[in-house]
């Protein structure tokens, strides 16, 4: 009589998923903002990269708080297996304004390690009055994330069985 095993494999963990998608996805669209910030278009190589690479490491930090907060609502961590409603939309609501916070202390601050200005390029969100693409990149990027990660967590299931 064979015995049923669940083996322990971190890319069943849905916050796993969430962080490497949340990465995946907003790695190029830092990249593609990078004409819309003064002087990132003219620093070296290197160094654009280091700074998209950061961003893109804090993103998924944000995904992750975005999620968990999603998960305390519906009390559930495995909510993006069966995505619903409420919970997308407190993903995207804690991601946008996590955001709006983060763009607004970073376009006032005066230190340059700290802050960032917007290109002439970049069109801004009236009354949030931060940049159009980070506020789009927490509209559109989450919808993605919660697909992509439903995807996969159905994929490792059906291969454990």
């Amino acid at each position: 009589m064979a015995r049923a095993t669940t083996r322990f494999r971190l890319t069943n963990l849905p916050e796993f998923n969430v962080f490497v998608f949340a990465f995946l996805l907003n790695y190029p669209w830092e990249l593609m903002q990078v004409p819309l910030y003064r002087a990132m278009p003219d620093a070296a190589h290197w160094d654009a990269i280091k700074v998209c690479t950061r961003a893109t490491l804090g993103d998924g930090v944000i995904m992750l708080l975005a999620y968990w907060g999603a998960a305390f609502l519906v009390r559930d961590r495995w909510w993006i297996a069966r995505p619903r409603l409420a919970p997308i939309l407190t993903l995207i609501g804690i991601g946008v304004a996590i955001t709006v916070l983060l763009e607004r202390l970073a376009i006032v601050s005066n230190d340059p390690n700290r802050g960032w200005r917007y290109a002439t390029a970049m069109p801004i969100v009236p009354v949030l009055e931060i940049g159009l693409t980070p506020f789009l990149q927490w509209v559109i990027l989450p919808l993605l994330l919660v697909w992509f990660v439903k995807r996969q967590l159905a994929g490792a299931r059906s291969h454990d069985t």
